[in-house]
């Protein structure tokens, strides 16, 4: 089987985490990511799931905007406020 190239960027603290868990596991992240790309190709699905961040979900970041508006336009006020501990 031919081999191919395959090039992306990635942060670099995330690379070297990846690196020092794939050497943990003995393996390279070249294997892992050709193990993932294998699951993907015959799963013909992303093998495991992927889950938004529900704070940047159109009606949180709606809320967002308007809460900045009401601010810069003087309809609401920011206040100080104790922090809360939680035991």
């Amino acid at each position: 089987m031919a081999q191919a190239m395959v090039n992306f960027r990635m942060d670099e603290d995330l690379k070297k985490n990846m690196e020092q868990t794939c050497k943990k596991m003995g393996i390279t992240m070249t294997s892992a990511f050709t193990i993932f790309a294998t699951k993907v190709t015959q799963e013909q699905r992303i093998p495991f799931e992927i889950v938004a961040d529900p704070f940047y979900s159109e009606a949180n970041i709606a809320r967002l905007k308007k809460s900045i508006d009401d601010v810069n336009t003087g309809r609401s006020r920011l206040t100080e406020h104790e922090l809360i501990e939680v035991d």
